[in-house]
């Protein structure tokens, strides 16, 4: 029986995407000594590695990048910093005495943390957790699973594609598509609008002649042993038809890698399926801290890694005795109208803002000019209008009303007033 060699450290952060490596640079530039990420993939970096379109790396480093440079550019600065990386290294559970159960090519260990960050992010629903019938043919994918055919592997992928979902990551997967060679006859989406960037549907429609279906459902998927066609619905009238492909690629609908956070205890949010944080990211669990997408299914990857610098800033006073402990006490967050969800989801002290001084709201539907107002039992700590909702993407509301929330008061209530 092999036996788990102990393993100790300040800070162990689970995941090396950017949230991940962001937060460990952070704990080493505050002088936090033995800082180790635990990467279950051989490179670290994230989903970035196998996303080799640009348009990375904006709001953190001022620049535009490709995928594979942003993610080479995290993991350089986080050896530098003199970070452990840890790669191809599986956290598979948490040991009787608070530890980390670790398996690795080098063994069995336990690492033992006096914090421990989750940045373990989120993943897409595959076909069969959405539902969508029909024959089981190859030729289905995610996001995550082409981008890692394609630019990883460098295995083709058919010749005709449709992808399903109209948001970002719709059309990431329609220019590594592109990059592969795949003639891409549509993406589809259910709702009356695309939910991504304007640039990004012009440059779909006019320029690479792809159309974006709107109001549209797939019904089916069929054929064997390779998938020949989809069926599609209008939702506004009910009429189907076949498009003819041999590719369908399902993106978005995500959903957070919570198995690690589930397993510890912590508070889950039954909306985002993630762990309830405060501002500073911290769980209800003291010494256990969460950040990226993992708390936010799924923002950009710059914002996940501007929420891993400031979790690690914010570990980095908590080890200094500088910070609250954990969110399981404080003042709940509550949401009202369409909104799906908001993060963070208490506040433990009102001295503390969140990652960019802004508070994450999901929208569940489109609204221009939106009025939202923040307010706790009668009295109103804020009111204004967000310029949009879109729904999957995020709207920021601005969080210097913090400051005016009562400690010992009733639970916070942002309501969407459309």
């Amino acid at each position: 029986m092999n036996e788990r060699i102990r393993h100790d450290v300040d800070v162990a952060v689970i995941g090396g995407g950017p949230a991940g490596l962001a937060a460990a640079v952070a704990l080493r530039r505050a002088g936090v000594e033995r800082v180790e990420v635990l990467e279950r993939e051989v490179v670290a970096g994230g989903i970035p590695r196998h996303s080799a379109h640009t348009g990375y790396g904006l709001r953190d480093f001022r620049r535009i990048m490709t995928g594979p440079a942003y993610a080479r550019r995290y993991a350089a600065l986080a050896a530098a910093a003199g970070v452990t990386l840890r790669t191809t290294t599986m956290v598979t559970g948490w040991s009787g005495d608070g530890g980390l159960e670790v398996t690795a090519p080098d063994g069995l260990s336990v690492v033992h943390a006096s914090a421990v960050l989750m940045a373990t992010g989120a993943r897409e629903r595959p076909r069969p957790a959405r539902w969508v019938p029909g024959d089981r043919g190859q030729g289905v994918y995610t996001t995550g699973q082409l981008q890692q055919t394609v630019y990883l592997q460098h295995r083709p992928v058919g010749r005709r594609a449709i992808v399903v979902g109209a948001e970002h990551v719709g059309f990431s997967a329609m220019m590594t598509l592109r990059h592969a060679g795949v003639e891409v006859a549509a993406l589809t989406t259910e709702l009356p609008r695309h939910q991504s960037y304007l640039p990004f549907h012009l440059g779909a429609r006019w320029m690479l002649r792809v159309p974006v279906l709107t109001g549209t459902r797939v019904v089916a998927v069929r054929g064997k042993p390779r998938i020949a066609e989809v069926e599609l619905e209008r939702l506004a009238d009910g009429h189907r038809w076949t498009e003819a492909c041999d590719t369908v690629v399902f993106t978005g609908d995500w959903v957070p890698d919570h198995e690690l956070a589930r397993t510890a205890g912590v508070g889950m949010d039954p909306r985002t399926l993630g762990p309830v944080i405060d501002a500073t990211g911290a769980t209800s669990t003291p010494g256990l801290f969460a950040a990226g997408n993992l708390c936010h299914p799924v923002e950009t990857a710059d914002v996940a890694a501007l929420s891993g610098r400031h979790a690690g800033r914010s570990i980095a006073r908590w080890l200094a005795g500088r910070a609250a402990s954990a969110a399981g006490a404080g003042v709940p967050i509550e949401v009202d109208g369409p909104l799906a969800w908001t993060s963070p989801q208490r506040i433990s002290s009102s001295a503390d803002l969140p990652a960019r001084g802004r508070v994450i709201l999901r929208p569940s539907a489109f609204a221009r000019l939106p009025r939202v107002r923040v307010s706790q039992g009668d009295r109103v700590l804020w009111q204004g209008r967000l310029p949009q909702f879109v729904p999957s993407r995020p709207a920021l509301l601005p969080a210097s009303w913090l400051a005016r929330v009562d400690p010992s008061g009733a639970a916070v209530r942002i309501e969407a007033l459309v």
